[in-house]
């Protein structure tokens, strides 16, 4: 299972450097994902809402020190994945609830707030799931071994 959850946290990598490079992309050149007016990633990841913290209405996109999300999603994929690898099962599971709460607002925004979507932030979001699914599983699995060990032991 490890090795699952390590090859989904590569593929979140990747997504979001995907994301990460149309962030850095001309806003003047039509991004490689802007497929209808509804699914621009173009438009996603030039909002103010793809920096950390996002910017005011009348700050321009240059100023103030923002990091862009994607590379939150860079980091926290990493981070799954080192954690997933050494067998550190809650903590994977932790990392991966606040990846999913992260994306689920990012979501949210894209739904409710700039009505458009990204398409890389929708595959984060299902690779981000996955991972979380895939951990209740890991975390369920081994809580009924130990359970059924420890019935064993006092039989």
């Amino acid at each position: 299972m490890k090795y699952l959850i390590a090859l989904l946290a590569v593929a979140g990598i990747v997504v979001s450097t995907m994301a990460l490079h149309v962030h850095y992309m001309d806003p003047g050149l039509a991004p490689p994902c802007a497929v209808t007016e509804k699914f621009d990633c173009g438009a996603v990841n030039h909002s103010r809402f793809a920096v950390f913290p996002a910017r005011t209405f009348d700050e321009a996109p240059g100023a103030g020190v923002h990091i862009p999300v994607a590379i939150f999603g860079i980091a926290g994929y990493a981070a799954i994945g080192v954690v997933a690898l050494m067998g550190r099962w809650w903590i994977a599971f932790e990392f991966a609830q606040i990846g999913f709460l992260f994306a689920a607002f990012l979501s949210y925004i894209e739904a409710y707030v700039l009505q458009k979507w990204c398409i890389y932030c929708l595959w984060s979001q299902g690779i981000v799931t996955a991972i979380l699914l895939l951990t209740i599983a890991t975390l369920v699995l081994r809580w009924r071994q130990r359970a059924a060990t420890r019935s064993d032991a006092l039989d």
